[in-house]
């Protein structure tokens, strides 16, 4: 049997775990006060959401995370030739894809690989190999925060659900100018984040106009609950619900 890729799953374990032990711990005393039983059914039933959310978002399942990501690949108005650049690679589901997609293209992918997430640099090298494509995709240890490459050195970069997570920059605005710095003029850009968490980013309009004050030539935000494959249940806030791409050319 070949060996296949490993890009791992945004719902983690761990949490799943977590709710399940929490769930089991309130169990027990529940048999002597009736009132431990609500928080044993509430972990209970968190547990079993995620470990679903889970299944949802694998290969295997519901593919609902290949499909998310592959909104960042549909709207980029790239022609494949050059440079592109993954901004939070993870496994590098992207740079694979992106390498897939357009063969003459090289596409480099940047992480800083914490430990509280399945993703590794290894592993993206190993998925490159598997899916043919090592020799085109570079990946390299780096903070989205100070990019290790020249101004206007690609001629596309994108990003999937990363810029929220990254605590050395507390003004998530700063990150989208700095994967903007690296991107050359007439280049494209696809970002997918959590552009519409107010507390993140304030007011997404608000947002996009202070991007065109830029000076980018295109800039346009859309909601990505509102793509047909998003079930009633992920369009919670805390699920898809506040994601959003923004997408446009330098």
């Amino acid at each position: 049997m070949s060996a296949k890729p490993d890009y791992g799953n945004w719902v983690s374990k761990r949490m799943i775990y977590v709710f399940i032990v929490l769930g089991a711990v309130f169990v027990v005393p529940s048999f002597l006060l009736w009132y431990f039983a609500v928080p044993a059914a509430v972990f209970s039933a968190l547990a079993t959401f995620f470990a679903f959310a889970r299944y949802e978002a694998s290969s295997a399942g519901g593919q609902l995370q290949d499909r998310i990501r592959g909104l960042v690949i549909e709207n980029l108005q790239w022609n494949g030739e050059g440079k592109a650049l993954d901004i939070g690679c993870g496994n590098g589901p992207l740079v694979v894809e992106l390498a897939k997609k357009f063969p003459s293209a090289r596409v480099f992918g940047i992480d800083y690989w914490g430990g509280q997430w399945e993703y590794s640099q290894a592993t993206c090298e190993q998925n490159a190999k598997i899916e043919g494509v090592a020799d085109r995709a570079i990946f390299q240890r780096a903070s989205a925060a100070e990019l290790p490459y020249n101004d206007g050195y690609f001629d596309a970069v994108v990003s999937n659900l990363v810029f929220h997570e990254v605590q050395a920059v507390r003004d998530k605005r700063l990150l989208i100018r700095e994967a903007l710095r690296v991107l050359r003029p007439g280049g494209a850009f696809s970002f997918q984040d959590l552009f519409y968490l107010k507390g993140v980013y304030g007011n997404p309009e608000t947002l996009v106009a202070e991007m065109k004050g830029w000076g980018l030539a295109e800039v346009e935000l859309v909601q990505t609950r509102d793509s047909d494959f998003i079930p009633a249940v992920f369009q919670l806030p805390f699920m898809v619900g506040t994601i959003g791409l923004i997408k446009g050319i330098r």
